[in-house]
Formats: C-alpha cells, sequence, structure tokens
C-alpha cells in the first residue's frame, strides 16, 4: 500500500483541533512538578489553575485558550515511506475541513500582513515545513499551532565570531523583553549557527522538544540548564503572578556555520500546544500525541 493524499487528510483533518483541546503528557507533568517546588503561593495557585483548565478542557472536549492561533506544521517524511502524495494540498483540505466542522468555531487569526485582512485562509496558509527521518518507512506530521502571546515575543540577532557568554546574555536579554507577555512558563527552543533561515528553524524545533530531555552532548545540556535557571531567577512566575517558574524548559540545538553566528529564541506558552500523527506506509495512521 501506499501513502496517497486521503491519507495525509484523514490525518490532519483533526490535529489541529486535538492541538487545541489538550495540553501535552510532558507539559502536563512539567506543570505538576512545578507546582511542588514553587515557593511563591500566587504563583502555585496559579499552576493549579493552569492544570485543572488542562484537565477540564480535556474532559469537556473544548479549548485550553480561546487564541487558537494560525496553522503550523512540520512535516518529517521518512527515507523508506513508500508515497505518492500531494502533502501541502492535503494538508490544506485538512484544514479547510476543520474550519467548516469544528465547534466552538475558530476566530479568524490568519492575517494578511500587508492589508491586515483577516480570515481563515491567505497565501502559504497553513505554514508547512519539511524534513527527513532516514530509515524510517513513516511520514510524520506535527501540528504546532502558533498564537500571538508566543509569537510575538521571538526574535533573532546574528553576531560575528561571539562568546559563550555573549550568546547566552543575549538569549537572558530575549527572556527579560518578553518578560510575562508570553503566558509563562514557557518552553524556550534556542538555535545557534548554521544560517539566518536555518538557525529560526532548529529554535523552533526547540519548542518541540520533549520537556526534560536534555542535549545529548553534556556542553550543550550544561548551557540548557544555566539558561534555566537564570530565566527562572528573573522571577517573573506563572502567567507573571512572581515566583520560581518562568520556563519550563530551555531546548538549544545548533549548526556549524560561517564566522557569522545567528542565534535565534522561541517560546511556546505553558500550554506548550503540539499533536503528532504517524501514516505508516500501509496506510495505517497513528496518533502520537
Amino acid at each position: 500500500m501506499t501513502i496517497r493524499d486521503e491519507h495525509i487528510f484523514e490525518a490532519t483533518k483533526d490535529l489541529y483541533s486535538w492541538a487545541l483541546r489538550r495540553v501535552p503528557d510532558d507539559t502536563k507533568a512539567a506543570l505538576s512538578r512545578a507546582r511542588e517546588t514553587e515557593t511563591n503561593e500566587t504563583a502555585r495557585k496559579t499552576l493549579n489553575m493552569m492544570l485543572h483548565s488542562a484537565m477540564a478542557a480535556e474532559s469537556a472536549d473544548r479549548y485550553v485558550c480561546s487564541d487558537a492561533g494560525v496553522p503550523v506544521y512540520v512535516v518529517r517524511i521518512g527515507t523508506k515511506a513508500d508515497w505518492n502524495a500531494n502533502i501541502k494540498s492535503a494538508i490544506r483540505a485538512g484544514f479547510e475541513h476543520l474550519v467548516e466542522t469544528i465547534d466552538p468555531p475558530l476566530l479568524k487569526h490568519v492575517t494578511n500582513p500587508l492589508t491586515l485582512e483577516r480570515g481563515y485562509h491567505g497565501k502559504d496558509m497553513p505554514i508547512i515545513t519539511y524534513d527527513l527521518i532516514e530509515d524510517a518507512d513513516y511520514i510524520e506530521i506535527v501540528c504546532s499551532p502558533k498564537a500571538l502571546g508566543s509569537g510575538r515575543w521571538a526574535a533573532m540577532e546574528l553576531f560575528t565570531f561571539p562568546t559563550l557568554e555573549t550568546i547566552e546574555t543575549y538569549i537572558l536579554d530575549v527572556a527579560i523583553k518578553a518578560g510575562s507577555q508570553h503566558c509563562p512558563p514557557t518552553v524556550m527552543g534556542v538555535g545557534i549557527g548554521g544560517t539566518f533561515d536555518y538557525c529560526a528553524k532548529m529554535a523552533k524545533e526547540g519548542t518541540l522538544r520533549e520537556i526534560g530531555q536534555p542535549h545529548p552532548e553534556p556542553m550543550v545540556a550544561a548551557m540548557e540548564k544555566r539558561l534555566y535557571d537564570a530565566v527562572n531567577q528573573l522571577g517573573y512566575g506563572p502567567m507573571g503572578t512572581g515566583g520560581d517558574t518562568t520556563v519550563l524548559g530551555v531546548h538549544i540545538n545548533y549548526a556549524a556555520g560561517h564566522g557569522f553566528t545567528p542565534v535565534a529564541v522561541e517560546f511556546n506558552c505553558w500550554i506548550n500546544r503540539r499533536s503528532i500523527a504517524r501514516i505508516h506506509s500501509d496506510g495505517r495512521i497513528e496518533r502520537l500525541e
């Protein structure tokens, strides 16, 4: 059997809806751990409210947040997958089906940047990026809706032969500037090196990493821990209420590059929205998250 348009459509028509109604398990676990260690009473109450909101949305099959954001998909194609599909068109058809059938209905968040006209559709929407998974015989699709709060505070700067201290100072400065306006506690994805576009991609991928999974290289893992501690010491706390919990994880990816070194920082709000479907070459669709 071959992966075809109808399989892509079937896998993606509900992915966006799932991401809006359920906080991922790793995120709920991280919020629960933070609640146990948080020293600020107001912050503990806020974390508790977040966990109750997550459970209420899941049990009632309703959105965790009214800002549904815009549809963003990452398609990871296995190099040994058997497929013959117009992936972009099939995902777009899946999203159009969702817009027509989802309950409650979505707000019109898709915005033309030149005219500010708002709707459900637009140029290059949904936003889709692609990657390859070597030796895999499936296609994996991740939906990670991007809303205003977390999306607004992403940032990038280009340096020339920066020191590690310069890089870490910049990342912390981005967190300081964001304050509590991105609905903390957040997950911070960081990209270092490569090129302008690839650096931003690495930062985005960092936000999709499971919380509690450190970088495999000890030097980078130590950097993640330093930044995690430093951001939490800023004291913004959950939703700006103060406290020890401003970030749930700092996830760094890096790549070799030229003398110019881009550094990108991306945030996911406390809901950390993502849903994943895997389409196997026999047409079987597996929901992973």
